[in-house]
């Protein structure tokens, strides 16, 4: 560093250093040793305890299971983003035959799609992880009744005797 040129400007440098020094010390010799390099540009969280593995009354347990809902959501939405992406590429690079020719590409984007919908359609921008358990636990109860959606409705098995 430059040395001060006033006596006022002298006074702060030692200031800052004072202030300073002791959190750069900690960092360059104790935080940095010891963080885990990644590879990748994203840090790797570990998974949490869902909703329904949380008691109602452990506030950190769903706090940490709506973050951890948050974080899947945005990494389903950017899976969907790039299949869909792939798909609009791949029509304009094969333009004439781009419905032969990335049939494999819509099939695989359709599916990821609904899944998504299944999984958070509907939900809403202020959705917490209770709210998707709901909605999983209303579908099953659903499928249960009447058979998967979108098969028609279940038959009646003591009717058909």
């Amino acid at each position: 560093m430059p040395e001060p040129r006033s006596p006022m400007a002298s006074f702060a440098q030692s200031v800052q250093n004072a202030i300073d020094g002791p959190i750069t010390w900690f960092r360059e010799t104790i935080v940095e040793p010891n963080q885990q390099k990644y590879n990748w540009y994203h840090q790797r969280f570990r998974r949490v305890p869902t909703i329904d593995q949380c008691y109602t009354d452990d506030a950190v347990c769903r706090f940490e299971a709506d973050q951890q809902f948050r974080r899947d959501r945005m990494v389903d939405n950017e899976v969907v983003n790039i299949l869909r992406q792939r798909f609009e590429d791949c029509m304009l690079y094969e333009a004439p035959d781009h419905m032969a020719k990335c049939r494999p590409l819509l099939e695989t984007y359709e599916k990821a799609a609904e899944n998504w919908f299944i999984k958070y359609g509907d939900l809403g921008g202020y959705a917490n992880a209770k709210t998707a358990y709901m909605k999983q636990k209303h579908r099953l109860i659903w499928e249960r009744r009447n058979g998967p959606v979108g098969t028609g409705k279940k038959e009646d098995e003591h009717a058909a005797h």
